[in-house]
């Protein structure tokens, strides 16, 4: 693993998650499986340990989520013109459920009424807080596995 603290581990996740829109959130199932779904983060990667996914309520991952918070992130970042494969990031954090509208909006990109037509009024509609508490990633030669304070 680099030389690094986890606050320049996390500001190196954090500046590869600009060219990461999609995530592959993962839950723990009713029959204790693994369940995962592509989720946008919506280009919001001011990246300190928190990550947040608009989605229905009445779905089998919030179903899941109400079980077990226990969730897991994981994102690959696009790799470079001369092969190299990118960035690989593993997030191990718990997801809160959150119905409030003020929250909605401060989170709200216009991208989103492709699938929630009303935007924030939109019912059904709850919004992922993911608190991360451990991380990892692989980029080339550099590694970090951390936890996030």
């Amino acid at each position: 693993m680099a030389d690094k603290n986890p606050k320049q581990h996390l500001a190196h996740i954090a500046e590869a998650m600009k060219d990461i829109d999609f995530a592959m959130l993962s839950t723990h199932t009713k029959d204790g499986q693994i369940g995962a779904r592509p989720m946008s983060n919506n280009r919001q990667v001011d990246y300190d340990g928190d990550s947040y996914y608009f989605t229905w309520e009445d779905c089998l991952m919030v179903d899941d989520i109400k079980r077990d918070p226990k969730v897991g992130l994981s994102l690959q970042g696009k790799g470079s013109e001369d092969g190299a494969p990118g960035i690989f990031i593993s997030i191990e954090g718990k997801a809160e459920i959150v119905r409030d509208k003020a929250q909605f909006k401060e989170h709200w990109v216009d991208e989103l009424d492709r699938w929630f037509e009303d935007g924030v009024d939109t019912e059904g509609m709850i919004l992922l807080h993911v608190h991360a508490t451990r991380a990892a990633y692989w980029d080339g030669e550099e590694e970090g596995d951390f936890d996030i304070e």
